[in-house]
């Protein structure tokens, strides 16, 4: 007969869940991370074998589909936490989307990818799940066909999938417009310069805000065979925003301007980033809001109050005793 200590014990390893992610920049860290403070068993799979303390590390290509399957052998779920180079998006995500999708099938894991918004393309009101993927642009077409190829396996019924889709991120380690750009110069007291436009209106989603909905959407099997917003309560314009990080840091609103169109040309002489730009330009010079009310009425999930993410995203460079000095 077990004692109480170890039948707790013993039902503690019967509700324990066993999860792969794949990735392990800003958002599969994050994944990861949350998993393993619920206990769980967290395998972490990048090409160098890196990933947060505590998980089961393991370097591997993800685009090779034998090798995934086997690491997704036990696995409850797959997190697709891959963030291929950005001028890589056509050629490098199609094998990787198919080796992810294939072992979640043979595992009989459920599937949760990040995604974006780019799917959509330009739009002339809030972003909602419902909306037509009409995005005809490269990028905006190979997410668009992992969706739907994974969605057709799921509707066929050989595995079950989801995706939480994101706006722009913010938060420590992201990449982001309110980032390397603008803080430095903020905090030492010199003009910010922004891709345009300063004023239209933008959400940004914050890391931790899509580690939550991954997790929740992996755990949730009303969430599943369909697509989530991500909750995102940053919704203003950068010169909203840089002002209330200049509040939140302490110092005086800076002198804000626009990049012009001449240097982002010249930019993308160099830059395979830059090149890439002009196709989603609308998302910045244009009105680019998502609506999230469907995954927190359906789903009880909550973003992270916008001043709250602001503060966080601010912290890192504050925390830098010379941050100022790297301004450009």
């Amino acid at each position: 007969m077990l004692s109480e200590r170890e039948g707790n014990e013993s039902q503690e390893h019967l509700m324990s869940r066993t999860h792969l992610v794949v990735g392990a920049g800003p958002i599969g860290s994050a994944v990861a991370r949350r998993l393993l403070a619920a206990g769980d068993t967290v395998r972490v799979v990048t090409r160098s074998g890196s990933g947060p303390e505590g998980t089961e590390r393991i370097a591997a290509d993800a685009a090779d589909a034998d090798r995934m399957a086997q690491l997704a052998t036990g696995a409850d779920v797959v997190y697709n936490c891959v963030n291929p180079q950005y001028h890589r998006w056509v050629t490098d995500w199609p094998p990787v989307a198919a080796a992810l999708l294939g072992a979640a099938e043979k595992s009989g894991a459920v599937l949760v990818t990040t995604a974006n918004l780019y799917g959509y393309g330009p739009v002339d009101r809030p972003m909602t799940e419902d909306l037509p993927l009409a995005g005809t642009y490269s990028k905006a077409q190979v997410r668009n066909r992992m969706w739907l190829d994974a969605l057709a396996a799921h509707e066929a019924g050989r595995v079950r999938v989801t995706e939480a889709r994101g706006a722009d991120y913010i938060g420590p380690g992201a990449e982001s417009h309110l980032g390397d750009r603008v803080l430095p110069k903020l905090l030492a007291g010199k003009k910010v310069s922004v891709m345009a436009s300063l004023d239209s209106t933008h959400t940004w989603t914050y890391t931790e805000d899509m580690a939550a909905t991954l997790v929740a959407l992996g755990a949730d099997e009303r969430a599943w065979g369909r697509p989530w917003h991500v909750p995102s309560a940053l919704t203003m314009s950068q010169r909203e925003a840089i002002t209330e990080l200049a509040r939140l840091a302490g110092v005086a609103t800076p002198k804000m301007g626009e990049y012009p169109a001449w240097m982002i040309r010249a930019m993308g002489v160099f830059s395979p980033l830059m090149r890439e730009l002009p196709d989603v330009a609308y998302q910045m010079t244009d009105d680019f809001v998502l609506d999230s009310s469907a995954a927190q009425r359906e789903l009880g999930l909550v973003p992270t109050p916008a001043a709250d993410v602001l503060a966080a995203h601010l912290a890192p460079y504050l925390a830098t005793p010379n941050a100022a000095q790297h301004a450009a």
